[in-house]
């Protein structure tokens, strides 16, 4: 790997997903935060800036969010940038200890085998996540190289200096288990305005990941239709009503529950990936909830009964300092989160390969 810093420098986070950019710099030991800022985005636009050879409505509005949008201030332009899980591919999978020697070809195996994309259209990148006598567990990461591509020259355009890139979902992983210390077997279910990313993380890393096209935005519109209200009001019934007991718990289920039941499906498709290729001694403890999505009252209730495991909605953002730095308003907070794990990522690590 050869090493991309002229000299020692603080890392920021660049999060581009589907419906926006947020950045954030701040110091991993005591998460005190530099800067950070956000820009909407529209997400037929984002979707073709990321897949065509017109990346400028990137570049136009990484620049926005740089020069009109930052609150506080960044100490570097060296950059770790988060896109879209679910334009990502995550698998996991086993190998004999003997066989570690043919590791390549395994991996080139488990690509073409499962992944419905040319491994000639692919970055991929792995890493052994254990070991045993008997074998290793490997996990493998593959993203489309026009995405990488478009998001990196769209960094780079912006003044920006790429380090790395990964998947949101990992940035989320680090934050919760920095936070957790690593000490649960937890299913992640980061709820963000259109989808909802999955993952487990053993030890600190995912071991299976997965999502759905179903976020807050869509509760919003089912409660805005099903209780003919209009969308601001049905936003307010989502964050204040919620699925608390009381009058309206009902009305509210029967709206919610659709879309719901939707994302409890690929949770159990998750979870049952990972206990297929995992030994019968890993054992999913917790379920952690987080994103924008997650800001309906009793959702960790609603989870735990259906998942039949404990379920919480966490707040990570309690974790970040400001100092003298205004906050970002209470119901904009949860969209930070996946930057902030890109912020705090221990820039010495990435050049242990």
């Amino acid at each position: 790997m050869v090493k991309l810093f002229y000299k020692d420098k603080p890392l920021i986070g660049l999060d581009i997903s589907q419906t926006g950019i947020k950045v954030m710099a701040l110091e991993a030991k005591n998460w005190q935060v530099h800067g950070y800022g956000a820009v909407d985005l529209n997400p037929a636009k984002v979707q073709a800036a990321l897949e065509t050879r017109d990346n400028s409505y990137l570049i136009e509005n990484i620049k926005s969010l740089l020069t009109d949008r930052l609150v506080g201030s960044l100490p570097s332009n060296h950059t770790a940038i988060s896109i879209p899980t679910s334009r990502t591919f995550l698998r996991t999978f086993t190998l004999p200890v003997k066989e570690e020697k043919n590791l390549e070809n395994a991996i080139s195996i488990e690509v073409n085998q499962y992944i419905p994309v040319p491994m000639s259209s692919l970055y991929v990148d792995y890493e052994i996540a254990e070991r045993t006598k008997e074998e290793i567990t490997v996990v493998l990461i593959a993203v489309p190289k026009t995405l990488v591509d478009n998001a990196t020259a769209a960094a780079w355009s912006a003044g920006l200096r790429p380090i790395l890139i990964e998947p949101s979902i990992c940035s989320v992983a680090r934050i919760i288990g920095d936070i957790e210390n690593g000490q649960y077997v937890s299913l992640i279910v980061d709820i963000g305005p259109s989808s909802t990313d999955i993952a487990v993380i053993e030890n600190g890393t995912i071991r299976v990941s997965g999502g759905i096209a179903i976020g807050g935005n869509t509760f919003t519109v089912e409660l805005s239709r099903k209780l003919k209200v209009t969308l601001e009001n049905a936003h307010q019934l989502k964050v204040i009503t919620g699925l608390t007991p009381g009058p309206r718990r009902k009305t509210m289920l029967a709206a919610l529950d659709p879309s719901l039941q939707r994302i409890l499906t690929e949770i159990r498709k998750v979870i049952r990936y990972y206990h297929e290729r995992m030994s019968e001694d890993h054992k999913i403890e917790q379920v952690v909830i987080v994103g924008g999505g997650s800001n309906i009252p009793g959702m960790g209730e609603y989870f735990t009964e259906q998942l039949v495991m404990a379920a919480r909605v966490a707040t990570p953002w309690q974790q970040l300092k400001f100092g003298d730095l205004p906050e970002p308003n209470k119901q904009f907070r949860p969209r930070y989160i996946t930057v902030a794990g890109l912020a705090m990522m221990d820039k010495e690590a990435i050049w242990n390969d």
